[in-house]
């Protein structure tokens, strides 16, 4: 589909921003240039960087305090990026509940909440208010990720039987699961391979995992409500220069996987290949596999970051449902509450135990 630059949108939102640090400055307000925004002020608790990022961005004013841009402004939306309170709280939960009481629209990074208890606080108001609240959950707006969400759901792929899930993270020792602070680390990751899982597959039934020590690396067997099964792989120890990443979902006779996030490759049904009398591996053109990748060397979109890690096509599915006046399908706190579930489930389960979700 073409994209759309912001100043070819007939209707844009006004938008206000919290938080000016590194990772917005690189990914998120630098993707508002295809986004219908209108950005009208940003938010730091260090004006002189506010001001910076207004200038660069171009917005007209700069604040150190959100509730006075908040009051002054009165955005339609707010994009919230921030960091963790000293005892390991998320900022931006707070600071979400703040703006929908103001009556502004929340697009905000994960992670949403640090728990339960406090994404049930912030849906209670944004409910309240009938704001919409969105999670930038990047990964299940990636190109690869919707096509393999298109490909499983055809009659030729068959009923979705397993995943396999790879990500490189640590999960603490046991004894430090119970810190919020030390948990930071955990909780900012597990919501990448956790909004994948569960944008694919649905809500986890039943979770049992084995832990190594020395790197915190760890393999959890998943059952799905759909009654299929899958495997998520926290690869820690693994090189800093590999690919971070790697899916496979198995149908009936086929399986799609993707690799390092941009190379995807559909193993089709209807492959024959008999043993033991097969003289070459190449199959049939109708039932050969399909593969996609990028090509780095022209100055595409597609081949910009900003594309293909998911952080323009999630803002502007937020803005366009924002100003359609329709719920958001992706990102929602009803998926947020799914990856939450499974976090408080690492934080209280023993290696080798199994739990049911909610038990």
């Amino acid at each position: 589909m073409p994209v759309t630059y912001q100043f070819e949108y007939p209707e844009r939102l006004r938008v206000a921003f919290i938080g000016a640090g590194g990772h917005s400055y690189r990914n998120v307000y630098p993707a508002f240039q295809y986004a219908p925004v209108d950005l009208v002020a940003v938010c730091d608790v260090q004006l002189e960087r506010a001001e910076t990022y207004a200038r660069q961005f171009g917005a007209g004013a700069a604040y150190d305090d959100h509730r006075e841009m908040l009051s002054v402004e009165r955005p339609d939306a707010v994009f919230i990026v921030t960091s963790y309170t000293d005892t390991g709280d998320v900022q931006a939960t707070a600071l979400a509940e703040d703006c929908v009481r103001a009556g502004a629209h929340v697009w905000m990074e994960k992670p949403t909440a640090a728990g339960i208890a406090q994404l049930d606080r912030l849906e209670a108001a944004a409910a309240g208010t009938g704001r919409t609240v969105m999670t930038g959950l990047k990964k299940i707006f990636t190109p690869a990720a919707e096509k393999v969400k298109a490909i499983i759901g055809t009659p030729e792929f068959g009923a979705v039987s397993s995943i396999a899930v790879r990500y490189p993270q640590a999960l603490p020792a046991p004894e430090d699961r119970s810190d919020d602070v030390r948990m930071i680390g955990f909780l900012d990751h597990i919501f990448h391979p956790a909004a994948v899982l569960t944008y694919l597959m649905g809500p986890v039934r039943r979770l049992s995992y084995e832990w190594e020590p020395r790197t915190g690396a760890s393999v959890s067997s998943l059952l799905f409500e759909s009654g299929a099964v899958g495997t998520l792989h926290l690869a820690a120890g693994a090189a800093n220069g590999a690919p971070l990443e790697r899916v496979e979902v198995i149908g009936e006779g086929a399986n799609v996987v993707v690799e390092n996030g941009v190379r995807i490759t559909y193993y089709r049904r209807g492959a024959e290949l008999g043993y033991g009398r097969s003289s070459s591996f190449v199959t049939d053109d109708a039932v050969a596999p399909l593969r996609w990748e990028p090509e780095f060397s022209l100055g595409q979109l597609y081949n910009k970051n900003l594309f293909y890690l998911g952080y323009v096509p999630e803002i502007v599915h937020f803005c366009e449902s924002v100003l359609a006046g329709k719920p958001v399908q992706k990102g929602t706190l009803g998926e947020v509450r799914e990856i939450l579930k499974l976090y408080e489930l690492y934080r209280r389960l023993p290696a080798g135990k199994s739990a049911t979700m909610g038990s």
